[in-house]
């Protein structure tokens, strides 16, 4: 059927009528009330499980205040600053015990950086992938050795070769400097340090690995068309690039080095004294907490144990807030460049 008008000529398709609407628009789909009620519901409880571990935080810390209470009255600030420590008397000072946390994992952390992100870079950037992806399960495989197992080999393996082999070149050697001094004792702040080092690389190097595999391939094949060799590579395009990842790695290792308990309790010695000397026994707070907790002699002395907890969750916090703050920075500096 065709309509004429004039000289324009419609031709409308067979089957269809004059009566016929042909642009009619579907009406609007209606909101499901059913789902929405359901989004509100997922929004709500995701939010709860959020907030759930800051409740879970304040709760902790206002515990530890509540009993740590009795030493913070009878102590004060002296508490940090002291060294002794006499359960007998009721005297307790928590420095030594800081200065074991602090400088053992500060020098594990100095020596496993190095190691992990040179072991990460050989296996994303130097070896063949099916060679890198042995080597990476391996050092995964590190981080799942539990740690009284590090530390009854340290005992049985690596104390009594520092003590018969490197410990007395230290001395030999470097006697003369404050932090090679002292008897070979074997079991000493050193021992700690490799120990803590040894734990801390499976982290450091398999977090590293995947942000040097994010960084995007477009990096490397620019610095490589722009001349530069394998080395200038990495160094210009893939490190500054994942820069903040790599940090964010060894934050966390130094995380898992500042708490670790069993393996450097076993192997620092446990002498409640600060020492320049590496040689020389040490304690930490994680060491101290583990030994005395079970056989507190008085109330005094429990609360002095829950006081040296709570130094080390604020220790914890602060060095988390830190890397925050510092990986925000990077991140804004970046940014800035960028644009």
């Amino acid at each position: 059927m065709s309509n004429h008008t004039g000289d324009l000529t419609i031709s409308q398709p067979p089957g269809c009528t004059e009566n016929t609407v042909t642009n009619e628009t579907p009406p609007a789909p209606i909101a499901s009330t059913k789902g929405l009620n359901a989004d509100l519901v997922f929004k709500g409880v995701t939010a709860a499980f959020a907030f759930s571990i800051l409740v879970i935080l304040a709760l902790m810390a206002l515990e530890m205040v509540k009993e740590s209470l009795p030493t913070i009255k009878a102590f004060g600030w002296e508490f940090i600053n002291s060294s002794d420590w006499n359960p007998v008397q009721d005297t307790f000072g928590a420095l030594p015990y800081i200065w074991g946390s602090v400088v053992s994992s500060i020098l594990a952390l100095a020596l496993a950086t190095p190691l992990s992100v040179g072991t990460a870079l050989f296996i994303t950037e130097i070896a063949p992938r099916k060679f890198g992806g042995v080597v990476a399960s391996l050092v995964e495989l590190l981080a799942a050795i539990p740690s009284v197992i590090y530390g009854l080999w340290g005992v049985l393996v690596m104390a009594p070769w520092l003590q018969q082999t490197v410990q007395p070149f230290l001395i030999e050697h470097f006697g003369f400097l404050p932090f090679f001094q002292g008897a070979p004792y074997g079991v000493s702040m050193l021992a700690a340090v490799f120990i803590l080092m040894i734990m801390v690389i499976p982290i450091i190097t398999s977090i590293t690995k995947e942000v040097l595999l994010a960084v995007p391939q477009s990096q490397r094949e620019a610095a490589i068309a722009l001349g530069a060799t394998r080395w200038e590579m990495i160094r210009m395009a893939v490190l500054p690039y994942g820069r903040s990842g790599i940090l964010g790695a060894v934050i966390l290792g130094l995380g898992r080095a500042i708490g670790e308990t069993m393996a450097v309790t076993m192997v620092i010695g446990n002498t409640p004294q600060i020492s320049l000397s590496l040689l020389s026994p040490a304690y930490t707070m994680p060491s101290v907490i583990a030994n005395e907790f079970a056989e507190t002699t008085s109330k005094l002395h429990a609360s002095a144990l829950m006081e040296i907890g709570l130094i080390l969750l604020a220790v914890t916090l602060v060095i988390n807030v830190m890397a925050r703050l510092l990986l925000w920075g990077m991140t804004r500096q970046a940014a800035g460049g960028a644009k």
